[in-house]
């Protein structure tokens, strides 16, 4: 086999762009569109008109699974099944690629690695930021020990600014239960997963989530969390779809120096000596560490979704590394969910926190969106009747 026989189940935005890639643009040599599934006529009738003759079409993600017309699929619906399609298909014996975020709750994430370790299929999760080479730069800094240990790391993701009516172009927006929640689900997974990824898994997160702080939603749209690592370490990371133009600041401070990144270069300060042994050793009160600026090379690739693709279709014909394991979305879903629920108990959680206090506590406000949303609709269709 030269080519993985992918089919696609949800072909919106991201799903649409995947298509493009793999069809028109050719960029994932190694992966053949086979099938897709979406519940939307329109979408259908947009594949029928566009894509391949032998492209076969299903409204309904479980249609394509059973088929027995794919090798694999990647699943690109909306969050809260994410899991519920990739546990279907994995147990049909099909390989798996997640789109972002892996689920909504972590002990929903949980089973669906269970049954990737049961399946022994290939499970893929499409972060596509850690094809970056700024990020895969500071990965291999941070690895080889060229910046030493981490002792602070702030992240300032602010760019994400949305309108109003970008939240009121779907009724699933922006609700706990459409989408399970705000900027921390639906902007922010790639950057909770680079955190985990550079600087690993912290072990205290402490949260304030503003619900609806820019807009008229009932999720997060403004966030500050303060994390502590277990060697000591400590962090802040900001986002927000409140804010313009925004700002994108990764700064991570380490014993032998500094490295800052706006994801497009990166600034690097290398001290001339251990931080923490020039502390000790000073006989100056006032002392500075002598320090450089040193440009910092890269390979300049960023493959972003079709490098994830290839990877993926790579590991299923010849063995080659994936990307990102599946099995490592829920390391940054924990982040987020961590981060709700510090800021829902208004206290520290530590890690790994109660997930089913997490989801107990997330089942009642998609209970309250339930109701939001039922009120609405009456209010809509009795409107203009009288």
């Amino acid at each position: 086999m030269e080519k993985i026989r992918l089919g696609i189940i949800g072909i919106g935005n991201i799903g649409t762009a995947h298509i493009n890639n793999i069809v028109t643009k050719k960029l994932v040599p190694n992966v053949e569109l086979a099938a897709i599934a979406d519940r939307s006529q329109a979408r259908r009738d947009w594949a029928k008109e566009n894509l391949p003759e032998t492209v076969e079409i299903f409204a309904e993600g479980d249609d394509l699974i059973e088929n027995g017309k794919v090798d694999a699929v990647l699943v690109a619906v909306p969050h809260y099944d994410h899991p519920v399609l990739s546990i279907k298909a994995m147990k049909k014996g099909l390989h798996v690629m997640c789109e972002k975020p892996a689920g909504v709750y972590t002990k929903q994430v949980r089973e669906m690695n269970a049954v990737a370790d049961e399946t022994g299929v290939v499970f893929g999760m499409m972060f596509n930021q850690r094809t970056n080479c700024i990020y895969r730069k500071i990965k291999e800094m941070l690895t080889d020990g060229t910046l030493g240990e981490i002792k602070r790391v702030n992240w300032i993701i602010t760019d994400w600014f949305r309108s109003q009516f970008y939240y009121d172009s779907g009724s699933w927006r922006a609700t706990w239960a459409g989408e399970g929640g705000g900027v921390l689900l639906n902007q922010c997974p790639h950057q909770l997963d680079l955190l985990q990824w550079l600087c690993g898994m912290p072990s205290k997160v402490r949260a304030f989530c503003h619900i609806g702080k820019s807009h008229d939603i009932e999720v997060e749209d403004d966030v500050t969390a303060y994390l502590e690592f277990p060697n000591g370490a400590t962090g802040v990371f900001v986002t927000t779809t409140g804010d313009a133009p925004g700002t994108n600041r990764l700064e991570i401070t380490c014993d032998l120096g500094t490295v800052v990144t706006d994801g497009k270069t990166i600034q690097y300060t290398k001290l001339g000596q251990s931080m923490s042994e020039f502390c000790k050793t000073a006989d100056t009160g006032f002392a500075k560490i002598p320090f450089e600026k040193v440009e910092v090379e890269t390979d300049g690739l960023h493959e972003a979704h079709s490098g994830v693709l290839k990877a993926f279709a790579g590991k299923i014909l010849n063995g080659t590394p994936l990307i990102a394991d599946g099995k490592e979305g829920i390391n940054g879903l924990t982040l987020s969910n961590a981060m709700h629920l510090s800021s829902w108990l208004d206290k520290t959680i530590e890690l790994p926190f109660d997930e089913d206090l997490y989801y107990e506590e997330l089942k009642k406000r998609i209970a309250t969106s339930k109701i939001k949303a039922q009120t609405e609709s009456v209010v809509s269709n009795t409107s203009g009747s009288y």
